[in-house]
């Protein structure tokens, strides 16, 4: 990946930061994810952390996705290289560590060096070349990270070899144990898993945006303008505000406004993520991107454009993404001293032996300062973190719990307050008969045979779910003649010679039909525990009533047992009503309770929540969780939910199970004490190696450290890195 090369910085190769008169200028289409205020005009790699850059969510792009020059590219890219990379490294492992293979051990010394060469330049400066474009920067902006540590090792490794082979006369004995040895193996693997860490990365963050892009196609592109009596279709980007519009049955409503003729039952369960659909008339509000159901009507548009609250709901999920503030990672932290202190160390080496070493002195001090550099190379660290997080995902995936990063693993042990969505996380997401209640001398089973007949023909959630409940009970549903719906009260049909209605008490009311003291009384406790009450009449003679109600889901209370264990605090944010979701938190023993709340408030629940120093989870299925899944520290996402909340989430619970939640955060928990220990064995391995390699054994014995010596060590650290990752695979 080559720098840029206009309108950057010459110190960074980053795009120059516009003074304050021109910034309000639009946002770069390029941003680090890890470091704040870095933005680019063109894909390419953070002059400071040398991460990847990732397409901003707050710039708009004309361009097909697909077409477009960001992340898919980088990953074609990236797989060329690996591929290339690893094809090319293995002749040279070959050569330099197969010595009693039997083809291999009939050539020359000198011709395997040579070979080796050949084989391993295009690794370190072809394909290898984004590394040492990003080390190259580290230098020029002082800012030291993991990619200055591969340049030096690398460089090291390679310049030594090249010398050792051009005037393998100038080494000392002493330093070849009285043979040449080479280090090109060790620059081209360093090369190949490097390279591979790096196509790990980019695939796990290639979705970035990706909710954006979901939420925005949610609006419909066009949509039925009504002028001088002529239905005319338009582009929605031509609306205009108070222009009147025809909504049909299953079109989704393409702005907000208000309704102006007609009616009919709108599924908002997009927005609002509550499955029960509102009945809309004279004057009531509909929103853009909800799903009208089978009446027609027209509308007067009222919010245009970014006005709407989708446009909204996208630009606050988009500014969520956008300022999240990645912790960073392990190796990098500690880079920031290893670095200088591993350099130093070099330097003090080439001094200390160019002043007081044997003859030839500085022969030997350059000799020594290569393979403090070389030892120092991290191999083991640069495998530490992401073979543990590899592993880690995949154990995670066969759990039902996907995790989108090695940063999602580090937060999430971090958590203290885990907020939750109510309809579709703690409760199933679709509408269920809770009772069914039967007037004297009538059974319950031929109340739902009524019922289940007359609502067989409506497509509303209601009747799906009186249907279904009759289906489950094997009940055979009666031919219906006549049938009728009645917006906002419910349906009508002739079963035989007699008319049977289902709907709201209120409607009845109206028409002179009212229940009797008892089962008035029921249906009102049964409102009081959030379930919607339907009545079932028989030629204007009520028969009882039918209790529908968004059932808690079965593993729901072993989950919040088990969550609460874990020293949670527990809060349930939802859009629902208060007294529905007070009896669902009261049941499942829930710490608090906020209900009847917008996308919006729910986002503005985990900022205060966060400002308070408290590290929040976010758990949610609806397109209203989006933003509030993109702002808390870790959003997690039932995978029975909506596609928008699943990409705005770090982690999806595939199965929608939140017991799969204790998994998560004991996985989380396990992931970074393996990455811990990985750093320890690599560092361990560095502290060792480095004063041996500086000769610290010499001035005793007369003994400086044993290339080969050094190989086996390095590959035995990364060895005990890669089988303590490989414990993950067990975890339970």
């Amino acid at each position: 990946m080559q720098p840029n090369a206009s309108n950057s910085c010459p110190h960074c190769s980053s795009s120059e930061e516009k003074p304050a008169a021109v910034a309000n200028l639009p946002p770069s289409p390029y941003i680090c994810p890890m470091c704040e205020g870095v933005r680019s005009d063109k894909p390419g790699a953070c002059p400071q952390c040398g991460m990847a850059l990732e397409k901003n969510p707050l710039v708009k792009r004309s361009e097909p996705e697909c077409c477009g020059d960001g992340g898919d590219e980088e990953v074609r890219d990236l797989w060329w290289r690996v591929s290339w990379s690893a094809a090319m490294t293995i002749p040279v492992v070959l050569l330099s560590m197969g010595m009693d293979l039997p083809v291999i051990r009939d050539i020359p010394h000198d011709a395997s060096g040579w070979m080796q060469f050949v084989w391993s330049t295009p690794v370190v400066f072809w394909v290898g070349w984004p590394l040492l474009v990003r080390f190259g920067r580290s230098l020029l902006t002082l800012r030291f990270n993991m990619f200055t540590l591969i340049g030096l090792g690398v460089l090291a490794a390679w310049l030594y070899s090249l010398g050792a082979l051009i005037v393998p006369s100038w080494l000392p004995h002493e330093a070849t144990h009285g043979g040449m040895t080479l280090y090109f193996e060790s620059a081209a693997v360093i090369t190949v898993l490097v390279l591979i860490g790096q196509l790990l990365e980019l695939r796990a963050r290639s979705a970035t945006g990706s909710a954006i892009r979901a939420l925005m196609n949610l609006a419909p592109k066009t949509a039925l303008l009504v002028r001088d009596g002529q239905d005319i279709e338009t582009a929605v980007d031509d609306i205009q505000i108070g222009d009147v519009l025809r909504i049909k049955p299953g079109a989704r409503i393409p702005v907000d406004g208000i309704v102006m003729e007609g009616s009919s039952a709108v599924d908002e369960s997009m927005l609002t993520g509550e499955s029960m659909p509102q009945t809309k008339e004279g004057n009531a509000a509909v929103t853009g991107g909800t799903v009208n159901g089978t009446g027609t009507f027209l509308m007067r548009a009222e919010r245009v454009g970014a006005n709407t609250l989708l446009s909204q709901i996208v630009e606050m999920t988009a500014k969520a993404q956008a300022s999240r503030a990645p912790v960073q990672r392990l190796t990098d932290r500690v880079s920031a001293w290893f670095v200088p202190a591993v350099v130093l160390i070099a330097v003090l080496t080439f001094l200390l032996w160019w002043q007081f070493g044997p003859q030839p002195s500085f022969a030997f001090a350059v000799v020594n300062a290569v393979a403090v550099l070389i030892i120092a190379c991290p191999c083991a660290l640069g495998l530490a973190t992401p073979m543990a997080v590899t592993v880690g995902l995949g154990r995670g995936a066969q759990l039902g719990v996907l995790i989108k990063n090695a940063e999602t693993l580090e937060r999430l042990q971090q958590i203290d307050t885990l907020m939750l969505d109510k309809t579709g996380t703690l409760t199933e997401g679709r509408p269920t008969v809770f009772e069914i209640f039967p007037l004297p001398g009538l059974s319950a089973r031929d109340l739902l045979a009524y019922a289940a007949a007359v609502e067989s023909a409506s497509e509303h959630p209601l009747a799906t779910a009186i249907v279904n409940a009759a289906k489950e009970r094997g009940i055979p549903l009666a031919t219906v003649t006549g049938f009728q719906a009645v917006v906002g009260g419910g349906v009508l049909g002739n079963i035989g010679e007699s008319k049977v209605f289902v709907g709201k008490a209120a409607f009845l009311n109206k028409n002179g039909v009212f229940l009797d003291a008892e089962c008035q009384a029921r249906s009102i406790q049964l409102q009081a525990e959030g379930c919607t009450v339907v009545i079932v009449v028989l030629d204007e003679k009520p028969l009882g009533l039918i209790a529908i109600k968004d059932k808690v889901k079965d593993t729901t209370p072993k989950a919040i047992e088990s969550l609460h264990a874990l020293g949670l605090k527990l809060q349930m944010i939802t859009g629902d009503a208060l007294t529905t979701a007070q009896r669902v938190a009261k049941d499942l023993g829930i710490d608090e309770v906020t209900a009847e709340v917008s996308p919006k408030e729910k986002l503005l629940h985990v900022y205060q929540a966060r400002g308070k120093d408290k590290h929040v989870a976010f758990a949610g299925d609806g397109i209203n969780d989006a933003p509030a899944l993109a702002a808390a520290d870790v959003g997690i996402a039932m995978g029975t939910g909506t596609e928008v909340a699943i990409q705005s989430a770090a982690v999806t619970l595939v199965k929608g199970d939140l017991r799969a939640l204790h998994q998560a955060f004991a996985l989380s928990r396990a992931t970074m004490q393996i990455i811990r220990q990985n750093l320890w064995f690599a560092f361990l391995y560095n502290g060792l190696g480095i004063p041996l390699a500086a000769g610290i054994l010499y001035p005793f014995t007369g003994w400086l450290l044993n290339p080969m010596i050094a190989s086996v060590a390095m590959s035995l650290s990364s060895l005990s890195v890669i089988l303590n990752s490989l414990r993950l695979r067990r975890f339970k």
